[in-house]
């Protein structure tokens, strides 16, 4: 499986022919879509979906599926044909010939002045392939092994060592930063030497892949 990052919190992954893009929002490069068969998208905050950039991309191609929690559904409503698929924790279902699985339920808590909305993340391959975890405003932890953890590395509702003990529970052998866009370049390096030592204790090899590079997984 090959991983790209497309900016922020948005990931493409490509494997076998067949590319999947999770949350593409509004800091997301515009070409992360080009030639994807599938969307997978956590939840309905504008940096993880862009209706009218997801909208454009279905109504070009009506090929592109999409799955997604039921706000987001009702946000894409009009696109027909049952482009889009609502899931919700505990959901399995395949993307030709990819296994996917939905896990959790809630957005992270930011403030109690503000609401929390529905958090699906989802954790990409099947027992004995490489598996990816994208969870997305979470800390929620699946019920089987991660390979690669793409570890939220800030956002308003979390501080670094609550992200260095979720990404100690969760022990992936490999963890990639993602949703990293409201640092800057030094604050991007402060988080990256603290996570790379504080996981080196798990086993867990930490890195940053920067916006627009791909590695491969394995």
């Amino acid at each position: 499986m090959r991983l790209t990052r497309c900016g922020h919190a948005c990931v493409r992954l490509e494997q076998d022919g067949v590319v999947i893009v999770i949350d593409p929002g509004n800091y997301t490069d515009a070409r992360a879509l080009e030639g994807a068969h599938a969307v997978l998208v956590t939840h309905e905050h504008v940096d993880h979906f862009h209706e009218p950039v997801l909208r454009a991309a279905a109504e070009a191609d009506p090929a592109l599926r999409i799955w997604a929690n039921r706000s987001v559904a009702e946000q894409l409503d009009g696109l027909g044909g049952g482009r889009v698929t609502v899931v919700g924790d505990g959901d399995a279902f395949d993307i030709e010939g990819i296994g996917v699985e939905a896990h959790g339920e809630l957005h992270a808590v930011v403030h109690p002045d503000f609401p929390r909305v529905t958090n699906v993340g989802f954790l990409v391959g099947d027992t004995g392939t490489a598996t990816v975890f994208h969870p997305g405003d979470a800390f929620t932890v699946p019920a089987r092994p991660v390979d690669t953890l793409l570890l939220p590395v800030h956002g308003p509702w979390s501080k670094t060592g609550e992200v260095i003990d979720y990404a100690r529970e969760i022990k992936p052998r490999s963890a990639l930063s993602i949703h990293d866009g409201g640092l800057s370049e030094s604050g991007n390096a402060l988080a990256d030497h603290m996570l790379e030592v504080c996981l080196q204790g798990i086993g867990a090899d930490y890195r940053r892949v920067a916006a627009g590079a791909g590695i491969e997984l394995t």
